[in-house]
């Protein structure tokens, strides 16, 4: 008899703890649904501010993507890393806004067959400008 309720308190403790367990777990809807699309302008190196000309310097190398702040404006920088010669450009295939965040996503488009592109290493980025938003930014 004693190992009957023995048993069947683990078994409660059990299905308690699975229970806690289970309504621990949720489900987090993202707000990715777009909102409207951003405008924006692509900025010339000479127009970068200076402070975000420099990091991109440091990071262009590698891949990299990159957000600066000014008191009115945010600036979204994806730059591809090291090509083997020069020749790309890079399209701007989205850029909208969501309920929660700003997303953006581009595409890297190499140099056309037609093309005799230089030689040296290329090291292409993108810089684009918009009204700042106060909002994460997230690169698809």
């Amino acid at each position: 008899m004693r190992n009957l309720i023995t048993g069947k308190c683990r078994l409660l403790i059990l299905l308690a703890g699975l229970l806690c367990l289970l309504c621990g777990c949720a489900v987090r809807e993202e707000k990715t649904q777009k909102v409207k699309d951003l405008s924006y302008t692509i900025v010339d190196e000479e127009d970068i501010p200076q402070a975000l000309l420099d990091t991109i310097e440091e990071k262009k190398a590698a891949e990299c993507k990159l957000t600066y702040e000014t008191d009115d404006a945010l600036y979204v920088v994806h730059g591809y890393g090291e090509q083997e010669t020069g020749g790309y450009s890079i399209a701007v295939k989205e850029f909208y806004l969501t309920g929660n965040a700003v997303c953006i996503d581009t595409e890297l488009i190499g140099p056309a067959g037609n093309e005799h592109p230089a030689k040296s290493p290329s090291f292409p980025y993108i810089v684009l400008k918009t009204e700042r938003q106060n909002k994460n930014v997230i690169f698809e």
